[in-house]
């Protein structure tokens, strides 16, 4: 089942919802995609360095049980949270991360960007006119017991001056961009729909 979350939506209601589904669920429970845009927020992955965090300003920070390091969430960025049985599925955590990886490089196809990967960075990235390249989908999972939870944020329209206030990802001066600044102007509700599909058809589940 792929289904939108109230917009925009809290961040910790929504990893506390995801943990209690994940703890909840049976091995004949559906997998579920959630799509939501978050209210501005820095998140800390599990093993995250508090250093990476360089001025927040306002903006909250929440350590939270995902891997990685700290990224940002706001407006104009859908995140896909993707709550899946990787043993019913028979996906090793490697598989499951390039798969959610690959849904984000065919959904950027879609609108003619060309979304790559950086090794040992995991997320997809986009080359600049100088060549460097940028990030425009972050990704980070948490598996417990066999079931993943948490998932992808890919920037549509945002605000990326937040992302100055952190080293993404953990990576000093990388920069950021969103699917805007490649010159595609996509609704946000569009963008997800179809990184929710592409991730249900790679990942074996969540169908509709």
């Amino acid at each position: 089942m792929i289904k939108w979350l109230d917009r925009p939506a809290d961040y910790a209601p929504v990893w506390q919802a995801m943990q209690a589904f994940t703890e909840a669920r049976t091995p004949a429970t559906a997998d579920e995609i959630w799509l939501c845009e978050h209210l501005p927020v820095y998140t800390l992955g599990q093993a995250g360095r508090p250093e990476h965090v360089l001025n927040p300003g306002a903006i909250p920070v929440v350590r939270t049980d995902r891997g990685g390091q700290v990224t940002y969430h706001g407006p104009g960025q859908v995140v896909a949270y993707a709550l899946v049985d990787l043993r019913r599925a028979g996906m090793y955590v490697k598989e499951y991360v390039a798969r959610l990886e690959d849904a984000v490089i065919a959904t950027l196809a879609d609108y003619g960007i060309q979304g790559c990967r950086k090794a040992g960075a995991p997320g997809v990235y986009v080359a600049r006119a100088d060549g460097e390249l940028a990030k425009i989908a972050a990704l980070g999972i948490k598996i417990r017991a066999g079931c993943a939870y948490h998932g992808v944020a890919l920037n549509v329209d945002m605000d990326l001056k937040p992302f100055l206030g952190i080293n993404p990802c953990g990576y000093e001066n990388l920069p950021t961009v969103d699917m805007a600044a490649c010159g595609v102007k996509a609704g946000l509700e569009e963008a997800g729909e179809r990184l929710a599909d592409r991730i249900a058809g790679l990942c074996g589940g969540a169908a509709r």
